[in-house]
């Protein structure tokens, strides 16, 4: 594992399904310091979001063609793309979450891309009783198809790293929140809470990072009681979450 800070990190950065809630938020936060290509299945928001800062388009990204127009030139890959919903079931996730995803890894590993952040899920491991505090090393246990599919991407970039060289993280993401968001967090879901700007730190390290193959790390923010383990996040990417929402709520 490596965790010395690359001379020149990563500029040519795609980010798939962009239009979301993760993904307009580290673009318009981050704008200015990557030369940003964003594809989604819905065209940017610049009532909402302003003008985009770089390249956008719309695709489907269950096409390979299409995924292989949106690496072309690329150094790293973002991928967001997906069902988010935990209810889904495996019709509409087979083609956003299963399919896509091969074919996000497939062209960009034969674009040479340098990296793929891949947006895994806490529900990746969810299936674990609510006391307990997992790790990366801890087996997968899923409790829903789009926990299955995580997993699936999980399994992908292990693939893809280690046999077709394509040096891949997968950020097992909690309860993501921007600020200002509506609402409170359930007590379930501040043990899982993650800051906007937590999170945007995160992608940043993960863009920047000299040597790493292959990583599943844990992606929350430094609540006093976590539903995942961050130690590891902490220690060999230089993650500092600012975060607490038993602080914030």
């Amino acid at each position: 594992m490596g965790d010395t800070q690359a001379p020149h990190p990563l500029k040519k950065v795609l980010v798939t399904g962009g239009c979301g809630r993760i993904g307009s938020y580290f673009i318009k936060a981050t704008a200015g310091r990557y030369d940003f290509r964003m594809v989604d299945r819905v065209a940017w928001d610049e009532e909402k979001n302003g003008q985009f800062p770089g390249e956008a388009s719309v695709a489907n990204l269950s096409d390979l063609d299409a995924c292989r127009a949106a690496c072309e030139g690329m150094e790293a890959v973002i991928h967001l793309a997906a069902n988010p919903i935990p209810s889904a079931v495996m019709a509409s996730l087979l083609p956003d979450n299963i399919l896509t995803t091969y074919n996000m890894f497939t062209a960009a590993q034969e674009a040479g891309c340098q990296r793929f952040l891949f947006a895994s899920s806490i529900h990746a491991i969810d299936g674990y009783p609510p006391e307990v505090e997992v790790s990366p090393e801890m087996p997968l246990w899923p409790k829903n198809l789009y926990g299955v599919t995580k997993c699936f991407g999980e399994a992908l970039g292990i693939v893809f790293a280690y046999q077709h060289g394509l040096p891949t993280i997968a950020l097992r993401i909690g309860t993501y929140w921007v600020a200002g968001r509506a609402g409170t967090p359930s007590e379930r879901d501040k043990r899982s809470f993650l800051a906007a700007d937590d999170l945007n730190q995160l992608l940043e390290k993960c863009l920047a990072i000299n040597g790493v193959q292959f990583a599943i790390i844990n992606a929350i923010s430094d609540n006093r009681i976590k539903r995942m383990n961050i130690s590891a996040t902490i220690r060999d990417f230089g993650y500092q979450p600012q975060a607490d929402a038993f602080e914030l709520f």
